[in-house]
């Protein structure tokens, strides 16, 4: 019997558009982050999906802050926590500016949006040289998919050597980012039916976020057909019966006792870090 595939489950702790407005539990200072970090590690997170904010609680791409909210996390998780820096462009950053954060701070990890990055009727040339760039210098790049259309897309990206490599990370993000959006488990498969396209020597690995009280269904959903799980406040704020979690801490326990059954050891950090999409030699 082969041996089962090692699970990621990555905390993604804030997001860019909550505040403590929302939920008062939501981390958004570097101390606070750094905290909920240790927290989410030390109950089964193998990495962390990492925004930070400026001085007014707003999203930012701040390498500086960045910078210095790695450092923290390091110091509080110690080594084995994998650190997702994001390029999400909330309406705010263009191409070029979310470039030049992930060549200012040169993470370990980063999450990208095709769709932001890419935009329909762009000059692929600086993203082909910016993918190639991330891909020399080992960066595992995780690619954020909103729709099935994104994948096709990224696969057509893919083909046209675009974006390197053979093994590529992808983000299903079954719903949006709105008021009481609530994901369908059952959303997952057009999302993996538009990945087959790519054809049988497709190498690539998928994590899957969703929203609402459905979130730990989808994200069991997601395991049984050989994914990874993207859990956290920045997603969804509430239970599986409805009733608000009391921090990002009770959204892992609950995911993790869903699971319990699925029999996928928990991925060390050098097989978090492939299934995030750092090239392989």
């Amino acid at each position: 019997m082969p041996h089962p595939k090692p699970l990621v489950i990555m905390a993604a702790i804030n997001g860019a558009r909550r505040t403590k407005s929302d939920h008062r539990a939501l981390p958004m200072t570097i101390e606070e982050i750094a905290t909920e970090a240790k927290t989410v590690h030390q109950i089964g997170a193998q990495a962390l999906h990492l925004h930070v904010r400026d001085a007014d609680g707003r999203h930012t791409l701040d390498a500086g802050l960045y910078r210095e909210a790695i450092a923290a996390v390091r110091a509080s998780t110690g080594p084995d926590l994998v650190v997702q820096i994001t390029t999400e462009a909330v309406g705010i950053y263009a191409p070029d500016q979310q470039m030049a954060v992930v060549r200012a701070v040169q993470p370990e990890a980063v999450s990208v949006a095709v769709s932001e990055l890419v935009p329909d009727g762009q000059d692929f040339a600086k993203a082909t040289k910016f993918y190639a760039e991330m891909y020399e210098a080992g960066i595992a790049v995780q690619h954020i998919l909103y729709s099935p259309d994104d994948v096709t897309r990224f696969n057509a990206l893919q083909t046209a050597s675009v974006i390197p490599g053979t093994a590529p990370s992808l983000l299903f993000v079954l719903g949006r980012y709105a008021a009481n959006q609530e994901s369908d488990p059952a959303d997952l498969a057009p999302f993996i039916a538009a990945r087959a396209e790519a054809g049988r020597n497709d190498q690539s690995s998928f994590m899957v976020c969703a929203f609402g009280r459905s979130e730990t269904a989808a994200l069991v959903v997601a395991v049984q057909q050989g994914g990874h799980c993207r859990i956290g406040f920045e997603n969804n704020l509430l239970m599986a019966d409805g009733r608000p979690a009391a921090n990002n801490a009770e959204r892992i326990d609950e995911l993790t006792a869903a699971l319990s059954k699925a029999h996928r050891p928990a991925a060390n950090r050098e097989q978090t870090l492939s299934v995030l999409g750092r090239p392989r030699n």
